[in-house]
């Protein structure tokens, strides 16, 4: 075994190395500032009642099965169908497409919008009321009226002449 540096990242790492069946592994080692206090990380206490263990024990229990031949790993076995074709020399074999669900009915927006404005025509001229509903519009809040603003003081603004004037006199 051996410790080493590694630049890894941008920084520079502390390693063990070590040869482990006939190959070399480097375990990346922490520096003593990254080490953390494990208290840190432990849970805060919780205070659980006997009748929510028995319900969780319930619960595992009723999610729990023991046939679990349902369960396969289908990546492995495509990634294995394609290894397998590959060191054959073949073609490795198409993905599987997921079966599409079938899409929603589409609908022209303003051919429906104008059925539906000949439907209410007609039913307010009594053609057709058995066709279409008529809904009658709330009536709107009276409007408020804005609130008084108080007028604001304007000066009497001097003349250009009489600000000419005022200035001579001053001297400026």
């Amino acid at each position: 075994m051996a410790v080493a540096k590694l630049a890894w990242h941008g920084r520079e790492r502390l390693v063990l190395l070590r040869v482990r069946d006939g190959a070399l592994v480097a375990h990346v080692l922490k520096w003593d500032d990254e080490v953390r206090d494990p208290s840190e990380l432990a849970p805060k206490e919780a205070k659980v009642t006997d009748s929510e263990i028995d319900e969780a024990l319930q619960l595992v229990d009723s999610m729990t099965t023991d046939d679990i031949s349902g369960y396969q790993d289908e990546y492995r076995k495509v990634l294995e169908a394609v290894i397998e074709a590959k060191t054959e020399g073949r073609q490795p074999p198409e993905p599987i497409a997921e079966a599409e669900e079938p899409g929603g009915k589409v609908v022209d927006l303003m051919a429906a919008l104008r059925e539906s404005v000949r439907k209410a025509q007609a039913a307010r001229r009594g053609e057709g009321a058995d066709d279409a509903e008529v809904h009658e519009m709330p009536k709107k809040p009276a409007a408020r009226k804005p609130a008084k603003k108080t007028p604001v003081k304007k000066t009497a603004k001097k003349p250009a002449a009489a600000k000419k004037s005022a200035r001579r006199q001053r001297g400026g």
